[in-house]
């Protein structure tokens, strides 16, 4: 290929929500998993698992708790995994122990997860689909993980719809060269070159607002915050995260950000419950710990937010 077919082929690139009825081939199902496997990995370790969801069922509920109905409606729908579960397996069978390296842990099996993916999807493109990356996992992850049966040390990065788009390309615009690839040594850019940045991704949302856009995800009350309780508490349970004394006080910190300014918690015989109380709304939450049931009380505030659209997208 010349410089300017491949130009030409990564701007063709767009993420699509809307498919086709189409039923890939075996064939070019094989290919993309091939793909996959051929990813670079770090220390030959493959820390990644793919689960390819087939039950139609399942493609429904998993579409319907994360909220992302092209998990049901595309040719293929994986949940794409960091997996240290099979490494660990792998190890203590040839008589290693296990490595105490949790933060290490994280940081390659992602890794590995995202280079998978991410070959599966351009070979699906060099085949003529299109696909999306679904962060909306994280929106659901005690469901999903429980589902799917993901056992401890293994985790859901993203998952990811590949078929035949039933919409028209769209072009996506970019941050500006300059502000993210650096020579020698990271340059902070001045206040101008940011806001320019801003006004140059203005036409990836329909408001044209792009920092508000980014503030519903990231800042203050957005969804990664709500998100990230549940992604702690599956860390921790597999011992990638230490579960620390402060994640009591960030449920509560989470709470207050997305608007609900009292958090009430009772023990209920051996179970306790916590209430999380604003002007026009409540949400309950049950667990064996007080720090579990403001867990799930946040999870129900976060998705009657989403449903009502008073919160972030997923």
């Amino acid at each position: 290929m010349t410089p300017e077919e491949v130009r030409a082929f990564f701007d063709a690139h767009w993420t699509v929500r809307r498919f086709k009825e189409h039923r890939m081939p075996a064939e070019h199902l094989d290919v993309l998993l091939h793909a996959a496997q051929r990813a670079p990995t770090d220390a030959t370790a493959q820390m990644y698992s793919v689960v390819r969801l087939v039950d139609p069922d399942l493609r429904r509920e998993a579409a319907e708790a994360t909220r992302n109905p092209h998990l049901a409606t595309a040719s293929e729908a994986f949940v794409v995994c960091a997996d240290l579960r099979r490494l660990r397996v792998i190890l203590e069978d040839a008589g290693y122990e296990f490595g105490d390296w949790p933060a290490a842990a994280v940081h390659f099996s992602v890794g590995d997860a995202v280079l998978a993916g991410q070959n599966l999807l351009l070979a699906a493109e060099l085949l003529g689909y299109r696909g999306c990356w679904i962060g909306g996992v994280l929106s659901a992850l005690p469901w999903l993980a429980g589902r799917l049966a993901l056992p401890p040390g293994v985790f859901p990065y993203a998952g990811l719809a590949v078929g035949v788009p039933d919409e028209e390309p769209r072009s996506r615009p970019r941050l500006p060269r300059a502000l993210v690839v650096h020579e020698d040594r990271y340059r902070e850019p001045d206040a101008l070159e940011l806001r320019e940045g801003v006004a140059a991704m203005a036409g990836i949302t329909s408001r044209g607002d792009w920092a508000s856009t980014l503030a519903r995800y990231f800042a203050r009350g957005g969804t990664m915050e709500a998100r990230e309780p549940a992604l702690r508490d599956l860390l921790a349970r597999g011992g990638l995260l230490a579960p620390g004394g402060g994640d009591f006080e960030a449920l509560v910190e989470t709470a207050n950000a997305a608007g609900f300014p009292d958090v009430v918690v009772r023990r209920r015989g051996e179970r306790f419950e916590a209430w999380l109380d604003a002007v026009e709304r409540a949400h309950r939450g049950e667990g064996a710990s007080a720090t579990e049931a403001v867990r799930e009380a946040v999870r129900e505030a976060v998705e009657g937010s989403l449903k009502s659209g008073r919160g972030p997208d997923a």
